[in-house]
């Protein structure tokens, strides 16, 4: 096996990981989950966080083939357009993508001219589909629950799961977004815990649960197995749903939830400019 680079960079306000995961035989890099950084009081976007990105693959000489994101984000905006205009790549999210476009698009009446097959990736992933980075193969893992179109990422010793875990003592992803289930999240989960013991878990968030003092991007198949809060070995479905359940209707929507679907949606792209050349964001009120 050979096992990838994983370089992960931090976005402090959307506590939110990235990363370029390379292959340490060739000059191949992918991207993950990269944060568009966004002033929601100014409506003002800057790519600072894009730009860290783009350093590091420009002073290691890497190339980059793709740019993926584990799923539609609710609380970042994605940065893969700058990234695709800078370095290229194809871009690649779960193909469940157009579930998420049809209960949105309608969410923020989004106009005929927003495409809901998911025409605005390059690629829409499968279950069990592979592909390569360099030398690298990953495969796909359809991980729904938290969203519909969640996928995890596993390249070699190394899975990129997005909301689906985070660290053991914090434990998993909400489930009550539109689309959102808990009791499919636990099957998901189950693939996670399915792989090799030693497998990486890469995260997309860390909150620092009470008592930690630094921020973590990894932990590993067995420590989720035996110790995450929500969902470690002996947890049964029934005791997941009705936990997950039960925390979710306690908790505040994201901070950026509705400029970050209205952008992800369309893979990070803004709505089209009204008639006076400015693009706006819609606020729905009452709605969720």
């Amino acid at each position: 096996m050979t096992q990838p680079i994983v370089q992960h960079f931090f976005d402090e306000p959307t506590n939110t990981f990235s990363y370029v995961v390379r292959d340490p035989n060739s000059q191949a890099c992918a991207i993950l989950d990269s944060v568009l950084d966004f002033d929601y009081a100014a409506g003002s976007t800057d790519v600072r966080s894009a730009d860290e990105i783009i350093q590091y693959v420009q002073d290691n000489n890497l190339n980059v083939e793709w740019i993926l994101e584990t799923h539609v984000h609710a609380d970042h905006l994605s940065a893969a357009p700058y990234l695709h205009e800078k370095l290229g790549g194809k871009t690649g999210i779960g193909a469940r993508i157009t579930d998420v476009q049809e209960i949105f698009g309608k969410a923020f009446n989004a106009g005929t001219e927003f495409a809901r097959d998911g025409s605005q990736f390059d690629q829409l992933f499968e279950e069990g589909n592979t592909f390569t980075i360099g030398n690298l193969e990953g495969r796909v893992l359809h991980t729904p629950g938290h969203t519909p179109a969640c996928l995890t990422y596993v390249i070699d010793d190394a899975a990129f799961v997005g909301d689906t875990l985070f660290m053991p003592d914090y434990g998993t992803a909400r489930c009550d977004f539109p689309g959102g289930d808990a009791r499919v999240l636990y099957r998901s989960i189950q693939k996670v815990l399915a792989l090799p013991a030693d497998t990486r878990i890469f995260l997309c968030h860390d909150y620092k649960a009470p008592g930690r003092d630094e921020y973590h991007h990894m932990t590993t198949v067995a420590e989720q197995r035996e110790a995450n809060v929500h969902v470690h070995e002996g947890i049964s479905e029934d005791e997941f749903v009705k936990m997950r359940t039960e925390r979710d209707a306690t908790l505040d929507m994201p901070r950026l939830i509705l400029p970050s679907v209205q952008v992800n949606m369309r893979a990070g792209h803004m709505p089209p400019a009204e008639d006076n050349g400015q693009v706006y964001l819609k606020v729905p009120i009452d709605l969720f």
